[in-house]
């Protein structure tokens, strides 16, 4: 006897959701204007690598990574940015956050057992993945004070602290640069058996004079020098490099051996390609006419519609730095914002102790906002910025 199949009533619709307005402008700090990748320059030497690579570079090979982009990031960084730079000392890795990962497992190999990190600067272990990592190695944290010259060198030795990561060139979020003094003191600290972790990341967009050279430059035994391609191209290209001290650099291989074995091969050959032709080059200058232009129709804009906040760290750079009134509550002003359509974010992420009472400040990234979205953008907030 044939069993009739039950009859099923359609499932009701899932309720329709209202969808959000697009924002005017979304001043997110840190990303890069991702429109202005430059596709057809990837794309020629991507196919200038797939042609030219030799069948033996598409196998695993040296866990460092390419050594024609080794060597062609040497040069670079001693061109451009005054390191002390080495093809041998070089690790090319999956983007900056791998290479932290990388520098900070070697030193726990070799007895770190205390990093710190800049205040306000990389945030908290809730808001930032690196402090995560940190911890989760068994390394203790501890945050050092940054003022106007830059980190309070003065207030390492108390820390506790064997390693310090630290923003040098364009402080992140702040905006300052390290002065003199401290450069002297930091490097005198490092030679006393410390080392530095220098996130070098966003160095290339310099506006009101020549780009600060490296801290590494100055101690390349103590310090270890990253980079990576991901403000200067698009965070999709994951590539970045460790530039490690001379007794440390095999450690440091010997982590990316064991993490991934090494990056893609033809992905490095591109990048070196871009960097030997003069591609790179072209579009760092491109790109620092186009944040620029940013930078000035946000200072304008402020100037008309919030003339009392006055802007700091635009030295370089594509965020600014917009402090609130004091008292103020930043959760409230982003909230407030973001119902006009405005993407605003607080220094309070930023901050190691985010339950400590502090000055409240925006970080307005430009990077990746529309020249045209920047005026009207703060226009629709002036009342909630003074």
């Amino acid at each position: 006897m044939a069993v009739s199949s039950p009859s099923l009533s359609p499932s009701p619709s899932p309720p329709r959701r209202l969808q959000e307005p697009p924002l005017i402008a979304d001043f997110e700090p840190g990303v890069p204007d991702l429109s202005s990748f430059p596709r057809t320059d990837w794309a020629w030497a991507v196919k200038q690598a797939c042609t030219q690579v030799a069948d033996a570079d598409l196998g695993y090979g040296d866990p460092r990574g390419s050594s024609v982009l080794r060597e062609v990031l040497a040069g670079y960084l001693r061109r451009v940015r005054a390191a002390a730079a080495s093809p041998a000392r070089m690790i090319v890795s999956t983007g900056f956050a791998q290479g932290i990962n990388l520098v900070l497992r070697a030193l726990a190999r070799q007895g770190v057992t205390c990093v710190a990190f800049e205040d306000p600067g990389y945030g908290s272990a809730q808001a930032d993945e690196t402090v995560r990592a940190v911890l989760a190695m068994g390394i203790g944290v501890s945050y050092v004070p940054v003022d106007e010259q830059g980190l309070v060198v003065g207030e390492l030795a108390a820390s506790g602290a064997q390693a310090v990561v630290v923003t040098p060139a364009h402080q992140s979020p702040t905006g300052v640069v390290l002065s003199p003094a401290r450069r002297h003191a930091l490097t005198g600290w490092a030679r006393g058996g410390g080392y530095v972790i220098e996130d070098d990341y966003d160095s290339e967009f310099r506006y009101d004079k020549e780009p600060v050279g490296v801290l590494q430059g100055l101690a390349p035994d103590q310090v270890f020098l990253l980079g990576t391609a991901s403000k200067a191209l698009a965070p999709a290209v994951r590539l970045g490099w460790v530039h490690a001290p001379s007794p440390l650099a095999a450690a440091v291989a010997a982590e990316k051996e064991m993490s991934d074995r090494g990056s893609c091969m033809l992905d490095q050959l591109a990048l070196a390609t871009l960097l030997t032709t003069g591609r790179y080059d072209r579009h760092l200058r491109r790109m620092r006419t186009v944040y620029a232009a940013r930078r000035t129709a946000l200072t304008d804009a402020f100037a008309r519609h919030a003339p009392r906040v006055q802007l700091t760290g635009l030295a370089a750079g594509f965020h600014a730095v917009a402090p609130l009134p004091p008292g103020a509550d930043e959760t409230a002003v982003i909230a407030a914002a973001r119902e006009r359509r405005v993407g605003l974010h607080g220094i309070g992420g930023y901050r190691g102790h985010p339950d400590t009472a502090a000055p409240p400040a925006l970080v307005m990234g430009f990077g990746n906002v529309r020249e045209r979205a920047i005026e009207p953008a703060i226009a629709a907030i002036a009342d909630q910025l003074s």
